[in-house]
């Protein structure tokens, strides 16, 4: 690392104002922001520290990431070699999803991290790590077989749209990665629903519906076993289909304190509940699915643990969290037993909940002032 560390050093001033790479500064400065904690300090004026900073942050949420990443690699291939009625060892079936996932991945990363240092030199700004995670994100909430064009116009998309308009990482008030799978699911729903897309290169005499497609049709009598959907071995999105792997994950971001435990429990709080009061109604047999396995089917506690406690596009007061939490939760169940054209509700309900969290905050804030104010006035009189 010292070598690295020398040259990083020795070409720096070409990249500084008055060099002659000078335009290129932004690009130089996210390369050496990767290996290395940035050597600016603090000059002037009062300010907040902490042993943590936005490096370690996302860092920290890419970690989380890699047990479903990993199972979810090995579930391309175990899928595919079920389709086709062959058994081989774990690691072909491994390394079967892994070269199906990685070109996935370099795409996102390379169009994402490329309009980030292209913004990021306009405006005469640093890169920041903010595409660090949502780069790995979107590759792990789309079908292992989407078209890798698509994937490039989505995380463009993402990025410009979901984030640079609004001024950057930190600016964004919709979640970059549902963004681009938003975008996907209604530019071209083909590729990203039904069953042909969720199992690579599968037979097709073979089913490749998920649980929620089965669902989403009335088909209650083929769905997978509660252990098979906790476990993931079902097809599925290539991160979301493991809850065990998600979880695994929720207990880092909770031990280091990365992500919120009052969201990540109101989601799951949110759902069991709407699926408790559809079981009371049951109207029909979508109704009557238990409550606790919608926490297990699709997406859910992949948009709980790892989407709606984005800090950035949720609620920043206490008690709004609560109410963000648990309506993501409730929306997201009540989308996909009202509505089969989304049977993944849970992306439309984050998404929806993004938009509306300022407006949570707001309220929990003018609440908070008017019982001072009430308090103030009694203690006056």
């Amino acid at each position: 690392m010292k070598a690295l560390r020398n040259l990083l050093d020795k070409q720096k001033p070409h990249f500084e104002k008055g060099g002659k790479f000078e335009k290129l500064h932004a690009a130089f400065d996210s390369v050496e922001t990767l290996f290395y904690v940035p050597d600016k300090v603090t000059t002037k004026g009062s300010h907040f520290r902490d042993a943590i900073d936005m490096k370690r942050t996302m860092i920290t949420v890419f970690i989380a990431l890699i047990p479903a990443l990993l199972f979810g690699m090995w579930n391309i291939g175990y899928q595919h070699f079920l389709s086709i009625g062959e058994q081989p060892d774990f690691w072909t079936m491994f390394f079967y999803g892994f070269f199906k996932m990685l070109p996935i991945i370099i795409v996102s990363y390379g169009v994402g991290l490329g309009l980030e240092i292209l913004f990021a030199q306009i405006r005469n700004h640093e890169v920041n790590e903010g595409f660090f995670v949502s780069g790995l994100l979107i590759p792990m909430i789309v079908p292992p077989e989407i078209p890798l064009w698509q994937v490039g116009v989505a995380v463009a998309f993402a990025v410009i749209f979901g984030k640079e308009v609004f001024g950057g990482t930190g600016m964004n008030i919709v979640n970059p990665a549902l963004t681009a799978r938003a975008f996907l699911f209604f530019a071209y729903p083909t590729d990203i629903s039904g069953d042909k897309v969720w199992i690579a290169e599968k037979l097709d005499s073979f089913s490749g519906a998920t649980p929620l497609g089965n669902a989403m049709i009335g088909d209650f009598s083929n769905m997978p076993s509660a252990m098979d959907m906790f476990m993931g071995t079902i097809p599925g999105s290539v991160g979301e289909t493991s809850t065990l792997m998600i979880l695994i994950g929720a207990v880092i971001l909770l031990l280091t304190g990365i992500a919120n435990w009052r969201i990540m429990l109101t989601v799951f709080a949110g759902g069991y509940i709407m699926g408790l009061l559809f079981n009371l109604w049951g109207a029909n047999a979508y109704m009557e699915v238990p409550a606790w396995q919608h926490l297990i089917m699709g997406g859910f506690a992949f948009g709980a643990v790892f989407m709606a406690t984005d800090p950035v596009t949720g609620t920043q007061t206490t008690k709004g969290m609560y109410y963000y939490g648990f309506l993501i939760g409730m929306i997201a169940v009540l989308i996909r037993v009202f509505n089969p054209a989304y049977p993944e509700g849970m992306m439309l309900a984050i998404l929806l909940l993004n938009v509306f969290a300022p407006l949570i905050d707001h309220y929990v804030i003018a609440g908070n002032i008017k019982r001072r104010l009430k308090r103030l006035k009694a203690l006056t009189n």
